[in-house]
């Protein structure tokens, strides 16, 4: 596993910069849902929540290919 050590300004905890980065990684595709909630350090069921406060979907799913599914 690779390690990053970073300074974070004082308003911001360790625990809050690696639930962004988590969300990010995620919201990206780079991490599952699982690796993300780890990274975190939530469960998934708790990291789901967390994804929705913060307006970030769990299933991305296209538009266009929501549709040719529906129009099949």
């Amino acid at each position: 596993m690779n390690q990053l050590t970073i300074e974070l300004p004082p308003n911001i905890s360790i625990e809050e910069a690696q639930l962004l980065l988590a969300v990010k990684l995620f919201e990206t595709g780079k991490l599952s849902l699982g690796q993300a909630a780890k990274l975190a350090g939530y469960s998934k069921r708790t990291f789901i929540e967390l994804l929705g406060k913060m307006e970030v979907p769990v299933i991305n799913y296209p538009a266009e290919e929501l549709e040719q599914e529906i129009n099949l």
